[in-house]
This record gives C-alpha cells, sequence and structure tokens, in this order.
C-alpha cells in the first residue's frame, strides 16, 4: 500500500485588493465579468511558474454550459501542457472547486489549490487534500459578496 501524502493548508485572511496576491486578483477579475455577462460570479487562473497560462470564469449562462466552470475553462484555456507543467502549477479560484472540478485537478496532478471563499459554498476539498493537493485560503470579503448577490444553486 502507498504512502498517503501529507496535506497543507495555509489560511490567509484578506479584505481588500491592495492585500490580495496578483494572481487572487486576476481570478476575482474573472469573476466579475462573469458577473457584468449575467453569469455565475466566479473566475480562476492557473499560473505556471509565475506566470497566467490560463483564464476563466464560470460559462453555465454565458453558453448553457453546465460543466464550463471557472476552473475547468481556465484549465482549457491554458490549451495542453505537458505532466510536468500541471505538476508545478497553481490554480487559483474565487470558490471552492465542486467533484468535477476537483476530479480534473487530481487527474492532472495539480499540486496547488488557493481559494478565495469556501463558506458560500463549500467543494471537494476533502477529497482535494486526501489526493495530497495543497490548498491555500485566502479569504475576501468582496469576493464573497460578489458570490451572494448570485443565486449559485
Amino acid at each position: 500500500m502507498g504512502k498517503n501524502k501529507p496535506t497543507y493548508e495555509v489560511m490567509v485572511k484578506i479584505g481588500d485588493e491592495e492585500n490580495m496576491d496578483e494572481f487572487m486578483q486576476a481570478a476575482v477579475q474573472e469573476a466579475k465579468l462573469g458577473f457584468e455577462e449575467n453569469g455565475l460570479p466566479i473566475g480562476s487562473v492557473l499560473v505556471l511558474d509565475g506566470k497566467i497560462v490560463g483564464r476563466g470564469r464560470n460559462q453555465r449562462n454565458q453558453k448553457g454550459s453546465v460543466i464550463l466552470h471557472a476552473e475547468m475553462d481556465a484549465i482549457e484555456n491554458a490549451g495542453i501542457l505537458l505532466p510536468e507543467e500541471y505538476k508545478r502549477s497553481v490554480l487559483y479560484t474565487t470558490l471552492s472547486p465542486c467533484q468535477m472540478c476537483s476530479g480534473t485537478i487530481v487527474y492532472l496532478q495539480i499540486s496547488k489549490v488557493v481559494i478565495a471563499d469556501n463558506t458560500t459554498i463549500l467543494g471537494a476539498e476533502n477529497f482535494l487534500k486526501s489526493h495530497g493537493v495543497i490548498l491555500e485560503y485566502q479569504e475576501n470579503e468582496e469576493c464573497t459578496e460578489l458570490l451572494r448577490k448570485f443565486p449559485l444553486s
């Protein structure tokens, strides 16, 4: 039997964009764009070696897609990466990833996910942790308020 990988969690409370790192700011910007398009205000970016390689937002309303969540959109927009590049990547998302997105994260072996909100909806974080994905939390009140303006069910 294989050894369980250790899991790590980091909690960072952030109140405004001035204190948010540039990648989470980009994810929040995607969420705002989605909201302006009358879509779900959820955004994500995929970062490889300190550079954004994919941006995305939930496309349920805009494209009528039940599977094009923000994380999936960002990963899709990054194009095909090498397996070792996925392993070095960090996914930033404004909402805790659902089971589908978490499955994709594990499948691609993305090593770390940074989450702005896991209080509006708690996704499959235990699944991610059980597969050794590092989770970092950057709470953002602006992001949480944006999510509360739109029915997410």
